[in-house]
């Protein structure tokens, strides 16, 4: 059986000791390690390294989880590691930007793959986790939909209300489109490609878990980290949860309301990996285009790693692009928790930086 806790999936780029290891009835101890690395295209590692990303990515998220635990809302953090001490401490004892976050950690099942009819044995993954284990599932909530969104290839305005925004075949207008109530969907996690589920088999795929507390939960999650935006100038668009099942209780896990999990925009202008995304699709088009060929291909086959098929890799980013992504990700987390635990132009002056790449 696997062990790992919310959120180190199969591309994770960050890294997670255990100090004590779960059981089928209890949880363990461990932490999440978070490093430069990043991804895109659910690539897993890319050739560079951001600077700072790891530390702006722990100190966001736990910013968040402590509020979380303000409002009541159960989740699995403990804490952050001080650098100068390596004691666990609240983010706001740390000495200086912390990169690990002291975490509860719950068991992991196997999913086998049982190839492309069959697909993956859920059956066995809850057979083995029992009442102690990671939802494999992501609740995605949507407060806006941007352009580009996957929203808008899978529904329509009118499934929301938003009849008098609509062409005149029903399309999306060409802009962002605040939804009247923010909107939860299901999507898998630990199989090699996401797929957006129907709610009867995200309840399938949930086990014991609850899907209505499961929804819930997210719009708890939601509300607390758009309130939270709002006060620091940002509009939070959209984001996703991962939870843990204990003893009857989900309990939110991986990481919350990060730059990373989430989209955020901040004066009119993107705050995220999109940055990254968007520079992939306009200067490395063969590999974002190979990449889609793979995921589709490997459809009909046996395998389920969609990366064995995608022959080239990825060119890596200009140091320019490395920098100013850098410094966007140091400044956002600054204004978003405000404080200033990086040394960097402001936000303002970040995103004028990624606008002139």
């Amino acid at each position: 059986m696997g062990e790992a806790v919310g959120g180190c999936g199969m591309t994770s780029v960050k890294e997670f000791r255990v100090d004590e290891a779960a059981t089928a009835d209890s949880l363990g101890r461990g932490r999440f390690v978070f490093t430069d690395a990043y991804s895109v295209f659910d690539w897993g590692q890319m050739p560079d390294a951001i600077p700072r990303k790891g530390a702006s990515l722990c100190a966001m998220g736990a910013f968040n989880f402590e509020l979380l635990d303000d409002e009541g809302v159960p989740t699995h953090y403990r804490g952050v590691t001080d650098a100068d001490t390596g004691e666990i401490v609240a983010l706001a004892d740390a000495s200086a930007p912390p990169t690990e976050m002291a975490i509860d950690l719950t068991q992991v099942p196997d999913l086998p793959y049982e190839g492309p009819h069959a697909g993956y044995d859920y059956d066995a993954f809850h057979a083995a986790g029992g009442e102690n284990y990671l939802v494999p599932l992501e609740v995605v909530f949507r407060n806006r939909v941007p352009v580009g969104s996957s929203l808008r290839r899978r529904r329509e305005p009118a499934d929301f209300g938003l009849d008098d925004l609509a062409g005149p075949d029903g399309d999306w207008p060409d802009e962002p489109v605040d939804l009247p109530e923010p909107v939860v969907e299901f999507s898998t996690k630990y199989e090699q490609q996401d797929r957006y589920l129907t709610r009867a088999e995200a309840d399938r795929i949930a086990g014991v878990a609850d899907i209505d507390a499961l929804e819930s939960l997210a719009l708890d999650v939601n509300r607390v980290v758009t309130e939270r935006a709002e006060a620091a100038g940002f509009v939070h668009e959209d984001g996703k949860i991962e939870c843990l099942y204990v003893d009857g209780e989900l309990r939110v896990a991986d990481v919350v309301g990060t730059f990373d999990e989430n989209r955020f925009s901040y004066g009119g202008r993107g705050i995220s990996k999109e940055v990254v995304r968007q520079w992939y699709k306009a200067n490395d088009p063969d590999w974002v285009a190979a990449v889609g060929e793979a995921k589709d291909a490997v459809a009909d086959r046996d395998i389920d790693d969609w990366r064995e098929l995608c022959e080239p890799d990825p060119d890596p980013l200009p140091p320019a692009v490395v920098d100013a992504v850098s410094e966007l990700y140091a400044s956002g987390t600054n204004a978003y928790t405000g404080r200033e635990w990086f040394d960097v132009p402001d936000i303002e002056a970040a995103l004028d930086a990624v606008d002139g790449l």
